[in-house]
C-alpha cells in the first residue's frame, strides 16, 4: 500500500499547538512584563524591526536566536528565561527569575531589560508589570502583603483553580510606571500551574489595556457623530418646513454627510473590531481562573464588571450608533432620491404631453401643406397636359377650356395618389 502524501504544512500547523508553552515557575519567583505597540496602524508594521530588537537583546546575554520568521520564543537568556510574542497589534516580552528580593517589586527585576535597549524599541510601551511569586504560610501574612502592597479602593483578590493560590493586583501604575500582581501559591501548587497563572494575568493586562484604546476612539467617534446628527436633522427640517431649499440641495448635503460617516466607519472599523476580540480574551481569561472568594474581598470579574464592562459597552454603544446614523442617512438619502425621482417623471410627462401637442400640431401643418403641394403639382401638370393634348382637340371638336376641365380632376387624383405613395413608401 503507497504511503499517504502529507499536506506540505502538516507539521507546521500541528507544532503551532505546541509552541506557545506555559512558562514553568517556582513557589519563589518573579517576573518582569512589558507590551509594546507601533505608532499609526500598527497591525501593518514592519516586523523586522520587531526581530531586530529581539535579536539584540538576545544578543547581549549570548543567547539562541529563534527560526527565521518565527512570532514567538522562549528559552534561556543567561541565568534567567525570556518569553517573547508577536502578535498582531503588538510584541509582549517577558523576563522570569527565581527567587524574590527582601524589597516588594523592586525596579531591579526590571532592569533586567538594559535601559538603552527598552529606548531603542520599535513602538510605544502599551503597558508593562511586575509579578511576585511568594510562597506563605497563611492567609494573615497573605492579607498582610496585600494590604502594604496594593491600593485597597482598586485592589481584586481571589483564590484560583481551586484554591492552589492566591492572586492579588490593584490594576494602578505604581511610581515606576508599573502594573503589580501578587501570586501566592500553596506549597504543593506546581510549577507549570503557577506559570500558567502568570500567564494569564498578563493577557488579562494585556488585552485589557489594547481593548481600551476602543474606548479612545469611541469617544472621538461619539463627538463627531454628534454633530453629524445635529447637520442632518437640521437639513431634514429645513426639507419639511419648505423653507426654499431644493431637494436636490438636501440630496447634496446629505451625500455629503453620508461620505462623513463612512470615512468614521473606514476609520473605526477594524478597532471596535479588535476591541471586541480583545474584551472576549479577557472575559475568558478572567474565567478559566476559577475564582473564589478570599477573606471577602473583591474578586478579579467583580472588578472588571464595575471598571472595565463599562468602558467596554461604551465603546458597543458608540459603534451601535455609528450603524444606526449610517442606515438613518441612508434612508434620508434614498427618500430624497424617489422625490427627485418622481418630480423628474412628472417633468419627463409634462414634456412628452407637450412634444404630443406639437407632434399633433406639425401633423396638421404636414397634412396642410400636403394639400397645398397637391394643388401646386396638379396646376403644373394639368398645364403640361393641356400642352399634350391640344393638338388632338381640333379633329374632336373640342375647346381647351372644356378639354382642361376634363383632365383636372384626373390630373389631382394622379398627383394624389402618387403623393401618398412616396409618403407610404417612406414611412414604411
Amino acid at each position: 500500500m503507497a504511503p499517504l502524501t502529507d499536506h506540505p504544512r502538516r507539521y507546521e500547523l500541528a507544532n503551532e499547538l505546541h509552541a506557545r508553552p506555559f512558562p514553568e515557575m517556582p513557589g519563589q519567583a518573579r517576573a518582569a512584563y512589558f507590551a509594546i505597540r507601533a505608532a499609526g496602524d500598527a497591525a501593518r508594521r514592519d516586523r523586522d524591526l520587531d526581530r531586530a530588537h529581539l535579536l539584540a537583546l538576545l544578543d547581549r546575554y549570548g543567547a539562541a536566536h529563534p527560526a527565521p520568521g518565527a512570532t514567538h520564543y522562549t528559552g534561556p537568556m543567561g541565568k534567567y528565561r525570556l518569553k517573547w510574542e508577536s502578535h498582531t497589534e503588538f510584541v509582549t516580552y517577558t523576563i522570569f527569575a527565581d527567587g524574590v528580593s527582601e524589597r516588594a517589586y523592586d525596579k531591579g527585576t526590571f532592569e533586567l531589560f538594559p535601559e538603552d535597549w527598552l529606548t531603542e524599541a520599535p513602538g510605544q510601551r502599551i503597558t508593562s508589570a511586575l509579578i511576585r511569586v511568594e510562597a506563605v504560610a497563611d492567609d494573615a501574612a497573605v492579607s498582610e502583603r496585600i494590604d502594604q502592597w496594593f491600593e485597597r479602593e482598586s485592589l481584586a483578590v481571589a483564590r484560583v483553580l481551586d484554591g492552589a493560590m492566591v492572586v492579588a493586583g490593584d490594576f494602578r501604575i505604581d511610581e515606576a510606571g508599573h502594573m503589580r500582581f501578587a501570586l501566592f501559591p500553596q506549597e504543593d501548587c506546581g510549577q507549570r500551574r503557577i506559570g500558567r497563572v502568570v500567564q494569564r494575568l498578563c493577557e488579562i493586562e494585556t488585552y485589557k489595556a489594547m481593548s481600551m484604546l476602543g474606548l479612545v476612539q469611541a469617544r472621538k467617534v461619539v463627538g463627531e457623530l454628534a454633530d453629524i446628527e445635529k447637520e442632518l436633522s437640521e437639513l431634514m427640517t429645513a426639507l419639511t418646513e419648505r423653507n426654499g431649499t431644493s431637494v436636490e440641495e438636501v440630496l447634496d448635503d446629505i451625500l455629503g454627510l453620508s461620505t462623513r460617516i463612512e470615512n468614521l466607519v473606514t476609520r473605526s472599523n477594524f478597532r471596535f473590531g479588535a476591541t471586541g476580540a480583545y474584551e472576549a480574551i479577557v472575559t475568558q481569561r478572567v474565567e478559566v481562573l476559577r475564582e473564589t472568594r478570599f477573606l471577602g474581598r473583591q474578586l478579579f470579574s467583580e472588578f472588571m464588571m464595575r471598571r472595565y464592562d463599562p468602558a467596554m459597552r461604551t465603546v458597543k454603544a458608540a459603534e451601535r450608533q455609528l450603524e444606526s446614523l449610517a442606515e438613518r442617512a441612508a434612508r434620508a438619502a434614498n427618500l430624497l432620491r424617489t422625490k427627485v425621482d418622481v418630480g423628474r417623471q412628472a417633468q419627463n410627462q409634462a414634456l412628452l404631453e407637450s412634444m404630443d401637442k406639437r407632434a399633433d400640431l406639425q401633423l396638421r401643418l404636414q397634412e396642410t401643406v400636403e394639400g397645398l403641394s397637391v394643388v401646386a403639382i396638379s396646376y403644373y401638370a394639368v398645364s403640361l397636359v393641356g400642352y399634350l393634348i391640344y393638338p388632338f382637340l381640333e379633329p374632336l371638336g373640342l375647346s381647351k377650356g372644356l378639354a382642361l376641365a376634363m383632365v383636372t380632376p384626373l390630373v389631382v387624383v394622379a398627383v394624389w395618389l402618387g403623393l401618398r405613395r412616396i409618403k407610404k413608401h417612406h414611412l414604411g
